[in-house]
């Protein structure tokens, strides 16, 4: 059979290098594989099989630096992961059994004890012996922090084996986000990344491993090196074991290209996401280190833990290569250095990110047919909601300049009428009463006005700063306990003051602490998008769309509607990876379609970066047309992600947490209110005044150079402008 595509060339700024202790890992884990049960016997694997694959080898290469003790015990762990892969494709993947998978994965979570007491049930397979040894000689030493981290990338690598599962059984392969995404869990390379932290001896401060820069790392990582990983596996992976689970597969499908198209596409994301984690630890570790205290040793630490993940790609890499399981004869063979790898070595897609001229003439933005296929309905309090939203703008002093600061008439009344806050809540809440309605759309007028503000008064300033000063004290106004928030000093503080104090008022103190990590949260995004707009940065496809889901405020929109539903649907339903796809895809649909409409306001008129068209179009080299279809396919994808989600994967939650009638009833109507909220932005990027090329071009006149005269109240007909 021919090989189905030519390998392309990898971005590898890093050498692989080889850990000396090699040859005693690869004797201790022969042995530890035997003792487990994992070979002679077991139906998976034989002896041959797990000596030509080479687990030793790809740990000496992605640990290069560690002792020979710390090297067996990671090879160990790697022996038994590889080896829980394969039995759980030929006892549950091949025969299709879900609710098998279901219960042997279930019993797993028994072997990862979290105290001090690691008494385990008696293991029945050679998975569960694994790791009930591996667990033991592990954990001792770490903290509970890096357990708790460690064990749920674990539970997520093996739970989400049946994702994999419920897709092939359904034939369905996964659209790109989905994928990505999804991929993390299922791939292991978070759990990798635990790892690395152990066989470094420098765990992650549990201060700052939730923080960006510490989770972009940890994703990129996990990205590239499951992207390569799907290169290499293809062959294998597709046409061998009919997985529908690789990155060539899924852009081959959402593309509909040629699968050497598709390899060659997913080589250009890795090296995307390579190059991400690079811009990570250059600009964004120092702040971080400053702004949590971080003192010198815990940094170096930090800095050990990025040099492993480093190694970690370098050596993967090598030992794709090498190992009897992937498509490599042709890599080995050698060839001339190709066209893209001089152009990767050149840095030319790389400079390509940070070159884009702003204000660049682009014309109307193109509406294509969208697919949102839910019915629009109204609240009939619209027209007094309008009113209401202008008036509270008003008297918030968002229709006028801030005292001394430079360019901050961002809005006056003619803008807030057109940009028309309350179509959208009407859209949002359309049986809600007047209050509800007037209180969405104080919130949508609040986040608009600051998604306006920050980008003109930081923006052209390049006064980053200054606007983490201004968003700190934010947090200021929405107090936890009832106490009254200090003096406001801008329109920004006083609505948000008087909005959270509208809303929290009958809220307990645990909804309160999450609506307002909600609204940190997509207020320090803002932070990332001056950031980028400084360093004229167009970001990586994927960093895009998962800061701007925060950026767009879907989280805190969505967190107001989870709140209203939270007594009778446990949190934990919330939590699970059905439920959170789900927010994500509908998310997507939302940020997608604004993207789509706002596409030469943010381009032509404003110079923004953060556009998912502009993004496809920085990362395929292609034109608009050609970048605009591409971004509606990905918005369709997710919408009907949305439907299967809430058809086939909504009843398996219902049943697995055990839901009752209400609870049941609560879903339905949060289900209800996503579709609501979609088809309201939707309907409200149709109607409103704010991305037409016309109300564009009347709301950012030039002004009119003036050349003399005399000047104070009442002079204005006295003066001479140059031209009309």
């Amino acid at each position: 059979m021919t090989q189905p595509f030519e390998l392309p060339d990898f971005y590898l700024p890093y050498p692989a290098r080889l850990n000396p202790h090699l040859e005693e890992a690869r004797v201790h884990s022969r042995q530890w594989a035997r003792d487990m049960g994992m070979l002679a016997g077991s139906g998976v694997w034989e002896e041959a099989d797990l000596d030509a694959h080479d687990y030793p080898l790809m740990c000496a290469y992605t640990h290069p630096d560690c002792d020979g003790a710390e090297l067996c015990l990671i090879t160990d762990w790697y022996v038994w992961v590889f080896f829980f892969d394969d039995h759980f494709l030929e006892i549950f993947k091949r025969t299709g059994d879900l609710e098998g998978g279901k219960e042997y994965l279930g019993r797993l979570a028994r072997f990862m004890p979290m105290g001090a007491d690691l008494t385990m049930p008696e293991p029945t397979n050679p998975v569960e012996a694994g790791l009930a040894d591996l667990w033991v000689r592990t954990v001792p030493g770490m903290s509970a922090d890096w357990r708790e981290r460690f064990a749920e990338s674990t539970r997520n690598l093996l739970n989400e084996s049946l994702w994999e599962l419920a897709n092939i059984n359904r034939g369905r392969v996964a659209n790109p986000v989905e994928y990505i995404e999804m991929r993390r869990k299922v791939g292991g390379a978070p759990w990798s990344a635990g790892l690395v932290e152990h066989a470094v001896r420098a765990e992650v401060p549990a201060r700052i491993a939730a923080t960006r820069p510490m989770r972009v790392l940890k994703d990129a990582f996990s990205d590239a090196v499951h992207l390569r990983n799907d290169l290499f596996s293809y062959e294998r992976e597709v046409r061998d074991e009919g997985e529908l689970s690789n990155g060539v597969l899924v852009l081959e499908t959402f593309l509909g290209c040629g699968t050497q198209e598709a390899a060659d596409a997913v080589n250009d994301l890795l090296t995307s996401r390579l190059q991400q984690f690079e811009h990570t630890v250059f600009t964004e570790l120092g702040p971080l280190f400053v702004e949590h205290a971080i003192d010198p040793l815990t940094a170096a630490g930090v800095l050990a833990y990025v040099k492993g993940l480093q190694d970690w790609q370098s050596g993967g890499h090598e030992w794709h290569l090498r190992s009897s399981r992937y498509m490599n004869e042709r890599v080995r063979s050698g060839r001339p250095l190709g066209m893209s790898s001089i152009v990767n070595l050149l840095g030319v897609k790389r400079l390509r990110n940070f070159t884009h001229v702003p204000y660049t003439r682009v014309g109307p933005s193109r509406i294509p047919e969208i697919y949102v296929p839910f019915e629009l309905r109204l609240s009939p309090h619209l027209d007094a909601a309008r009113r209401d939203t202008v008036a509270w703008c008003r008297e918030m002093g968002m229709l006028e300049g801030q005292p001394g600061v430079v360019g901050s008439a961002v809005w006056n009344e003619e803008r807030a009428i057109d940009t028309d806050l309350a179509l959208c809540a009407a859209g949002l809440h359309p049986d809600g009463t007047l209050e509800e309605v007037d209180l969405a759309a104080f919130w949508l007028a609040w986040g608009t006005y600051a998604d306006d503000y920050f980008p003109v008064v930081f923006g052209r300033s390049r006064n980053l700063a200054a606007a983490k000063i201004a968003m700190a004290r934010l947090s200021a106004f929405m107090p936890l306990d009832g106490s009254s928030p200090p003096p406001p000093a801008s329109a920004l503080e006083r609505g948000l003051a008087d909005i959270w104090a509208r809303t929290t008022g009958p809220m307990p103190l645990d909804d309160r602490r999450k609506l307002r990590e909600s609204v940190e949260s997509m207020c320090a995004s803002w932070l990332w998008e001056l950031a980028n707009q400084i360093a004229n940065h167009i970001p990586d496809p994927v960093d895009y769309i998962e800061m701007r889901r925060e950026t767009f405020g879907s989280d805190l929109t969505m967190s107001l509607n989870r709140l209203r539903h939270s007594k009778a649907i446990p949190q934990e339903v919330y939590e699970s990876g059905s439920m959170r796809a789900m927010e994500n895809a509908i998310s997507d649909c939302a940020i997608l379609l604004n993207d789509i409409f706002s596409y030469q306001k943010e381009i032509e008129f404003e110079g923004e970066l953060h556009n998912c068209v502009l993004v496809v179009q920085n990362f395929f080299d292609c034109d608009y047309p050609t970048a605009l279809t591409i971004v509606n396919d990905l918005l369709t994808s997710r919408m009907k992600q949305f439907e299967h989600i809430v058809e086939h994967e909504l009843p398996i939650v219902c049943a697995d947490f055990g839901l009752d009638e209400e609870a049941r009833r609560d879903l339905d109507a949060f289900v209800a209110e996503l579709r609501n909220w979609v088809t309201g932005i939707l309907n409200w990027h149709r109607g409103c005044f704010r991305y037409d090329e016309q109300t564009l071009r009347r709301h950012n006149r030039p002004p009119r150079p003036r050349l003399g005269g005399p000047t104070g109240l009442g002079t204005s007909a006295t003066a001479v402008y140059a031209g009309r």
